[in-house]
């Protein structure tokens, strides 16, 4: 017989099966949540949905009006060319038929610094 040595003699252990010292204890059946918990759920989906698109529509509106130059209408140039037997008060009836002509006429004959026109001359008018 051949000498075992000591220190790698180690005596069986018995075996023991994983988890049999815990005393046997039924696992309960996972639920499914309650009613409420399906409430609360869809109300917090609805609400952050409703959030969602409150942001959305007010970004958009605050960037629809908004523009880096503010548009101002161009003036419109009128220009009349003065024709025989013409007066400054048909010529100021052509260039702007919705105003006063006392004002139109007074306007032209400022500019101008004369009463005098002549045929065949062009009047520009600006309209504001």
């Amino acid at each position: 017989m051949t000498a075992v040595p000591i220190d790698t003699f180690r005596p069986a252990r018995p075996h023991h099966p994983v988890g049999a010292h815990r005393a046997a204890c039924p696992r309960r059946a996972r639920r499914p949540p309650a009613r409420a918990v399906f409430r609360r759920r869809r109300f917090l989906a609805a609400l952050a949905g409703l959030g969602l698109v409150l942001t959305v529509a007010r970004a958009a509106a605050a960037l629809e009006g908004s523009s880096p130059v503010p548009l101002a209408r161009p003036p419109h140039v009128r220009a009349v060319v003065v024709q025989p037997g013409d007066s400054l008060w048909s010529v100021a009836h052509r260039l702007a038929p919705h105003s006063d002509p006392r004002n139109v006429v007074d306007a032209i004959v400022e500019a101008r610094g004369t009463a005098v026109i002549t045929p065949g001359e062009t009047i520009t008018w600006l309209d504001e």
